[in-house]
């Protein structure tokens, strides 16, 4: 792949700016930035919406030289809005001749505590990539995206340091032309914290939550039980 100078982050959680995809995607797209490059961002849920939006995605697409999805796991795939947005730009990229080079990535976090629940997601977009003629760059997977929760990575502190290490790690490689580093797909897929501490506190939350919605006595009810 040729030096890029443009990239085009989209983002696929229906949160928007509270997102840990947008966390991590804002991330990368400000070191890209720091090394040269214009990010334009589109949230793709917005652009779902209307027409006009559709439109200016495609041509984003069209424009960009590196195209970087982040996305939450939704069970074991892609969002549905996420989806669609991926089958509309194939079936336009396949009808228009001398659009292959632009390279893609993809940045998925799912709430589980392993990031391995994330390949079958990573494969969906590799495909995606093959079908828009897209050069597939690969792929960084994340673990426990719920301990980020939206901040900013910048503001995690010592939890987000591997995740900050191979998003800059990628952004050296994606700005000299290169795949997404080895080391930096290990790095990303190093747990934030150890999984039984992930459980105990996201139970914790659970039971919280409950008991300020009135309904910690009801938690181990069964109402559809025969």
């Amino acid at each position: 792949m040729m030096i890029p100078y443009r990239a085009l982050l989209l983002i696929g959680s229906p949160k928007g700016p509270q997102s840990t995809s947008e966390a991590l995607g804002t991330y990368l797209a400000e070191r890209l930035q720091d090394r040269g490059l214009q990010v334009q961002k589109i949230r793709i849920h917005s652009a779902l919406r209307t027409k006009k939006g559709i439109q200016s995605l495609f041509e984003a697409v069209d424009r960009t030289d590196i195209l970087i999805l982040a996305f939450p796991l939704y069970v074991d795939c892609l969002p549905a809005p996420v989806i669609r947005a991926l089958e509309l730009m194939a079936r336009r990229r396949k009808s228009l001749p001398g659009r292959a080079g632009a390279g893609m990535i993809a940045l998925v976090n799912c709430g589980f505590p392993e990031a391995y629940h994330n390949e079958t997601a990573l494969e969906i977009c590799r495909s995606f990539a093959s079908e828009a003629n897209l050069v597939w760059l690969g792929g960084l997977s994340l673990g426990g995206g719920g301990a980020i929760s939206g901040k900013p990575l910048d503001r995690i502190g010592a939890m987000g340091r591997n995740v900050r290490s191979a998003l800059d790690l990628t952004a050296i490689a994606l700005a000299e032309g290169k795949e997404v580093p080895p080391e930096a797909i290990e790095q990303m897929s190093r747990p934030l914290v150890p999984g039984w501490l992930y459980t105990l506190i996201g139970s914790a939350g659970w039971i919280h939550k409950a008991w300020r919605s009135g309904v910690l006595t009801k938690l181990n009810d069964r109402p559809y039980r025969p």
